[in-house]
């Protein structure tokens, strides 16, 4: 049977539940446990599937095509687990399913209330990831205190009744901040936020303490008094560099032998020193890295960096890949379009350019794209960032009037446009979409598979015939125009098994130029960097090398520095 660890958050939002709830996952898997996590927020959308990025930060897709939160991703990255729809539930989709059940019958006439169909729907949704493995990380999102939340806490408070006391473990992550004009750290939030946890009935087995510098033991002491749990169940979470460090910090303040003891979990391997060597190498390329690089960035949610969470850290993944730290330069599109690529992009190493709906920026991204072609900058094009591609060289080589339908319905070449029948290989039928459709309706979601061509950059990268990626877009490659883009110099290096989807393209006569439809950051761990990723930052330090053959690295700058200081 499985146990259950219930991630809380309190005093205010962003403090890692994520992060936190995912390095614990990692570190149960360093002691040879298979773990799975889980996402309950509280919001009433079905999915974050319609909301702005601006709100929400990115949307992050499963396999099976659930749009989910972009923690998801944190648990994808962080343990070796594959999420699906499963493992992300809102509030909207619980009611939603309650609703259907109540409309179908099943409750028999019941008057359905929060108490007790609600929180068994949560419940239910909970225990239906629990095959199979040991461990059961659910993170409820939210702060406590909010009144959308109350229903997923009464629910993992009647987990423990269900399953057994022996079963679960209540994890609190709260904030100890400094005050700087009296010199100390303050508990009393922390107090307060337990005594909050209380008040609905759960009391915390262990807690995060959130803090910029250490924790005293005169103030853990403090707050374990107060909070009602031993000295050594208050854990100091303190800021770390990079997020991959959470968890070996979290393994020196003894946090994985903790939650085995409360648990009496069966580890074979006692000690998790061994298995998190990788770690501490992942660590040390981000912090000590022996190359840089700069990346230019140009999106059109650039002032939200959460937008694009899933592709920083496909990139820092990248540079793992390289022993290179690297630059994020943020770019907004329409700041192209009004002031020219020269300005933003000659700087810049490797030019990248994100996924995105509508209109907005879109001119200022194609011409980042005709910059990069002419310059023989290093490209990489995800989704949007493909058809801009495609779009700037329909229009600049090959000398078309083109847009994508999305842009310009009316646009004499529509090189991007929305195809209407395709075969849905994941399904195994002809799917059909108009502009009718509803929103979400008109998406391919999730993996498909891709046929890759031989001697091609995409080729070189994965190093397999088929591939499978996530997607999460509507517009498609117009084959109509497949012939005079490929006759003038365009590649077509992936398509889906039939042919009929263009995957990927490249360009000819230039370094490393790629885009690809769908969205390869999704699958990427600093454990495992992306083959895409990996050979785009490849791409970059090579041409970097070869304009400045005598700049040296990174690590021979400050080595040198050194030598001077001495």
């Amino acid at each position: 049977m499985a146990k259950f660890i219930f991630v809380t958050g309190g005093v205010l939002s962003s403090l890692g539940k994520g992060i936190a709830a995912s390095a614990i996952g990692a570190l149960l898997e360093a002691r040879g446990l298979k773990v799975t996590l889980q996402k309950l927020d509280p919001y009433i959308n079905v999915d974050p599937g319609t909301l702005s990025p601006f709100q929400h930060g990115e949307v992050f897709v499963t396999d099976d095509g659930a749009e989910t939160d972009l923690d998801i991703g944190h648990y994808e990255r962080f343990t070796h687990i594959r999420t699906s729809q499963a493992n992300n539930y809102t509030t909207g989709k619980i009611y939603y399913n309650v609703i259907t059940k109540e409309r179908r019958g099943d409750y028999l006439g019941d008057t359905v209330q929060v108490i007790p169909h609600i929180t068994d729907e949560i419940k239910r949704a909970i225990k239906s990831v629990s095959n199979n493995y040991d461990v059961v990380i659910v993170e409820i999102g939210g702060t406590i205190g909010d009144i959308e939340s109350l229903p997923f806490l009464e629910a993992i408070r009647q987990m423990r009744y269900d399953v057994g006391r022996e079963n679960v473990l209540y994890v609190h992550l709260t904030l100890v901040p400094y005050i700087k004009t009296s010199g100390e750290i303050k508990t009393k939030p922390s107090q307060h936020s337990i005594r909050e946890l209380r008040a609905i009935g759960i009391q915390a087995d262990l807690l995060l303490c959130r803090t910029d510098r250490p924790i005293t033991p005169e103030a853990k002491k403090k707050i374990a008094i107060h909070c009602n749990l031993d000295m050594d169940a208050v854990i100091t979470a303190m800021d770390v560099d990079t997020v991959y460090e959470v968890p070996l910090a979290l393994n020196a303040e003894g946090l994985d032998q903790q939650i085995i003891n409360k648990l009496k979990l069966d580890t074979k391997d006692a000690s998790a020193s061994d298995r998190l060597m990788q770690w501490k190498d992942i660590v040390r390329k981000i912090k000590e890295p022996r190359e840089e690089v700069n990346i230019a960035i140009v999106g059109k949610y650039v002032g939200l960096k959460d937008s694009y969470k899933s592709l920083i850290e496909a990139l820092t993944h990248g540079g793992i890949a390289n022993d290179a730290k690297v630059n994020l330069q943020w770019i907004d599109s329409e700041e192209i379009e009004v002031h020219g690529a020269e300005k933003y992009l000659a700087e810049a190493d490797g030019i990248l350019v994100p996924g995105g709906f509508g209109y907005r920026g879109i001119e200022g991204k194609i011409e980042a794209v005709k910059y990069a072609r002419e310059k023989k900058i290093p490209y990489f094009g995800i989704c949007l960032g493909m058809q801009c591609a495609v779009i700037e060289y329909a229009r600049n080589v090959c000398g078309l009037k083109a847009n994508s339908t999305e842009f310009d319905l009316n646009t004499k070449d529509p090189v991007i446009y929305l195809m209407e029948r395709w075969f849905d290989f994941r399904k195994g039928r002809v799917e059909e979409r108009t502009d009718a459709s509803e929103k979400g309706g008109t998406m391919r979601l999730g993996a498909y598979p891709c046929v890759i061509e031989k001697g091609t950059n995409a080729d070189r990268a994965y190093g397999v015939k088929e591939i499978s990626e996530r997607h999460r877009h509507r517009y498609e490659f117009n084959n109509a125009y497949k012939g005079i883009l490929t006759r003038l110099g365009m590649k077509i290096s992936g398509t889906s098994p039939d042919g009929e989807l263009v995957e990927i393209i490249e360009m000819e006569n230039h370094p490393w130029f790629l885009g690809c439809q769908f969205h390869p950051e999704f699958k990427s761990r600093p454990t495992e960097p992306h083959p895409l990723f990996r050979e785009f930052i490849g791409a970059a330090l090579r041409e970097k090398r070869s304009l400045f053959p005598y700049a040296g690295t990174a690590h021979e700058a400050d080595k040198s520095e050194k030598e001077k200081l001495s």
